[in-house]
């Protein structure tokens, strides 16, 4: 097995257990094939365990064990094994949830989501690419879960990063496309092929079931994308609104509706151009949730970022009527808690509001946050009382 090198920094940062090693800790990889197990020892040749190597990808290694690994395809089966028994006795009211979380699971470069009796998974690296890799995954997945069909959902940015031929997301196993899933009561058409991420946003799923807790009266929406916020705040509140600039997504939420048998309005928009107009207008509500898609890519869009959640947030707060319910999200990594909670203050004191924090809260249980691989922690959803 070829050994790569890494610097003193990059061992140290594998010793404190994190999976990652940057290309510019790369000492010594040469002759190393795209998507290689590797062999990972520092610069004195002290051996740190296995990993998948990227010939492309700023992150050079992923760490897949301490130990040393000679055969992938084993240990990825086992580890697949292991997700499915870890999520087991936390997975409640849900027929759709997350099976595999990458680095979380200890299978870096793979994303694998479950929808009632289809499975949808996502390849990320070189490594998983690889044809004994896929040819693992399957198998676990097919022998393990015995699913409808298996879709493969591809990112095209990610395999062009990855220097990966062009693939076409796809049924990989069956012929089922579509199925309907059920969380926390609430039912969702799901189409394997289309919709963002996996074809929805699994890691909300419990942050749905607590903002409709608290959530009373008129309720606003907004990037309601197809409805998930909003068809659980239609379990308690008598009038919801969803707003998305998405057209065909706001067709999926109406769907949704009716399969619930929900009346929800729903509004194309841009979500700053509304808020901005209803709240000139004069307009109120009793509960909004806001729940945007990542604005910071990068850190270099941080600054940029945290002056768009303060709109947001300064806009509904200026809405929602005494003892109103605020429920504001960010899934953006480079945002902290601390920095996102620090707008959420911001925005209150500009508007005379007086804020309390229900809930702070995170993603979904099925998608675990490893301690030491700080990445895994990416959402924010913060419930809060208006006064």
């Amino acid at each position: 097995m070829p050994v790569v090198k890494v610097s003193r920094r990059g061992a140290n940062r594998l010793e404190d257990g994190h999976a990652w090693v940057y290309r510019s800790d790369i000492v010594d990889a040469n002759g190393v094939a795209p998507g290689a197990l590797v062999a990972v020892a520092d610069e004195h040749e002290k051996p740190l365990g296995s990993a998948l190597y990227s010939s492309a990808s700023q992150i050079a290694i992923r760490m897949i064990s301490t130990a040393a690994v000679n055969d992938l395809s084993p240990l990825l089966r086992k580890r697949m094994q292991e997700a499915i028994a870890y999520r087991e006795p936390i997975v409640r009211d849900t027929d759709a949830y997350r099976i595999v979380f990458s680095e979380a699971d200890f299978l870096p470069g793979l994303i694998v989501d479950r929808y009632n009796d289809l499975i949808s998974l996502q390849v990320l690296t070189q490594a998983m690419d690889t044809e004994g890799a896929r040819q693992a995954i399957l198998a676990e997945l097919s022998e393990g879960l015995k699913p409808q069909a298996i879709v493969e959902r591809v990112d095209p940015r990610v395999r062009e990063l990855e220097q990966l031929p062009a693939r076409s997301s796809s049924l990989l196993q069956g012929e089922k496309k579509s199925t309907v899933i059920t969380m926390n009561g609430v039912r969702f058409h799901h189409d394997a092929l289309e919709g963002q991420k996996t074809g929805a946003f699994l890691d909300q799923r419990e942050n749905y079931a607590a903002a409709a807790q608290y959530a009373r009266g008129e309720a606003l929406d907004v990037f309601c994308y197809h409805g998930g916020f909003a068809l659980h705040l239609a379990q308690q509140c008598s009038k919801v609104t969803g707003v998305d600039s998405s057209r065909p997504a706001l067709e999926d939420a109406d769907r949704n509706a009716e399969l619930n048998g929900r009346n929800i309005e729903w509004i194309e928009a841009n979500a700053f151009d509304l808020l901005r107009d209803y709240a000139s207008a004069g307009q109120h509500y009793d509960a909004i949730v806001l729940d945007p898609p990542a604005f910071a890519k990068n850190k270099s869009s941080l600054e940029t970022a945290l002056r768009g959640y303060k709109e947001l947030n300064l806009r509904a707060l200026k809405m929602l009527r005494p003892g109103g319910i605020l429920v504001t999200c960010s899934c953006s990594y480079h945002v902290s808690p601390t920095d996102f909670l620090q707008v959420v203050i911001q925005a209150a004191q500009d508007t005379r509001r007086t804020v309390r924090l229900l809930e702070s809260r995170t993603q979904a249980k099925d998608h675990p946050i490893l301690l030491a691989v700080a990445e895994t922690a990416y959402l924010k959803c913060l419930i809060l009382t208006v006064s």
